[in-house]
C-alpha cells in the first residue's frame, strides 16, 4: 500500500537534499549520462507546498542506451518502475510505498525534457502561478488522497497552460 498524499510546507534543505543525491548520481550512473541532472518538480520551486519527494531528471542521450543504468541504479535503492516507459525510465528510493526521491532518465532535447524545465522554470518565477499551483495540489491532495494517478492527472490540464506560455520562450532559446 502506498502512502497518502500529503502536501507539505516548503523546506529550506530540498535543494542540498537533491545536490547530495545529484553527487552520488553522477558517481554510480555519469557514463550513461548526455546532459545534466535537474531538480525538477515542486521541491525545485522555492517557497512552494509539495510532497516531500525531491524529483530529479537526469539527462541521457536514449532510453535504450541508458538501460544498462537501471541495474546500477537499484544499488543505490532505486527501484525502477516502467511507468511511461516510451519517455522515461522512471525510479522510486527507497520504496513504491514510502518515497524520499524520484528519478527520471529522460532524453535530452526531448519534448518531455524541455517541458519539465519550462514548467519549473515558470513556477520559479511566477508568483502568480506557484500561488494557482499550490491551491490546486492542496485541493488534489484533498481529494486525491490515496489515489497518486488521479492526483498528477488532476493537474495535468494546469501543467499543460504553464508550459504553453513557455513556448514562445523555448522557441527563442532555440534560434
Amino acid at each position: 500500500m502506498q502512502a497518502p498524499i500529503e502536501i507539505v510546507d516548503y523546506d529550506p534543505l530540498w535543494p542540498q537534499r537533491f545536490t547530495d543525491e545529484r553527487a552520488e548520481l553522477l558517481h554510480v550512473i555519469g557514463q550513461w549520462l548526455h546532459g545534466p541532472i535537474e531538480h525538477i518538480g515542486s521541491t525545485a520551486v522555492p517557497g512552494l507546498r509539495a510532497k516531500p519527494v525531491i524529483d530529479i531528471m537526469a539527462g541521457v542521450e536514449s532510453l535504450p542506451a541508458s538501460r544498462d543504468a537501471i541495474p546500477a541504479l537499484g544499488r543505490m535503492n532505486y527501484h525502477y518502475w516502467p511507468y511511461k516507459s516510451d519517455v522515461m525510465h522512471w525510479f522510486c528510493k527507497p520504496t513504491a510505498e514510502f518515497r524520499t526521491h524520484h528519478l527520471h532518465l529522460v532524453p535530452v532535447g526531448s519534448l518531455l525534457w524541455m517541458h519539465r524545465i519550462a514548467f519549473r522554470d515558470r513556477l520559479r518565477a511566477d508568483a502568480s502561478a506557484r500561488a494557482d499551483y499550490a491551491a490546486l495540489k492542496d485541493e488534489l491532495a484533498g481529494r486525491h488522497r490515496h489515489d497518486r494517478e488521479a492526483y498528477t492527472e488532476g493537474k495535468a490540464d494546469f501543467i499543460r497552460r504553464i508550459v504553453a506560455l513557455q513556448v514562445p520562450q523555448l522557441l527563442r532559446g532555440t534560434d
